[in-house]
């Protein structure tokens, strides 16, 4: 019965990963309208191949490993993908039509530095690294959280490279 409710936990947030996609989209159009620039978008496809892999990778290892649901590690795990959840919503309404799934820079706007952002320069991957880890964890899926964590790390290692270049473009 745990992996019914764990299929419905990854499927609510494959429903919100959607939710982030269709934002995504109509704030892209908006930034090129002013002038937006795109960086790094030869990462982007390995990006959402990794992101749509933990969601795959989450219910494979569940329905075929049967690990069992461990409350001790389960539930605090829920409270972190919960609140990973709202950072990432903190982030998207902090930024408003300025965030983006893509690197994306509009000359002449002002840098954001409210919100989350006056706390750590980039809170979005920090929701995100929170929630590769703890997602799997809800349901002791210990190889997705790892795989998805070594292989998140090098992703985003390129990502804020590329973010913090653009960025710094902005600034100059």
């Amino acid at each position: 019965m745990s992996e019914v409710w764990f299929t419905v936990l990854v499927a609510l947030v494959g429903v919100e990963r959607l939710a982030e996609l269709v934002i995504a989209r109509r704030n892209l159009a908006w930034s090129r309208e002013r002038g937006g620039r795109e960086s790094g978008a030869g990462h982007y496809p390995a990006m959402v191949v990794l992101h749509t892999g933990l969601l795959v990778g989450c219910l494979l290892e569940v329905w075929l490993a049967d690990p069992p649901f461990i409350p001790g590690l389960g539930w605090p795990m829920l409270a972190l993908v919960v609140a990973a959840q709202g950072l990432r919503w903190w982030c998207i309404t902090t930024l408003g039509p300025q965030w983006n799934t893509r690197v994306v820079v509009v000359p002449d706007l002002p840098r954001i530095t409210h919100g989350p952002y006056r706390l750590i320069p980039h809170p979005n991957y920090v929701a995100v690294v929170v929630e590769g880890v703890a997602l799997p964890l809800v349901h002791t899926a210990w190889v997705t959280a790892v795989v998805f964590t070594v292989l998140n790390a090098a992703l985003l290692t390129v990502r804020i490279r590329s973010e913090n270049h653009a960025l710094a473009a902005l600034d100059a």
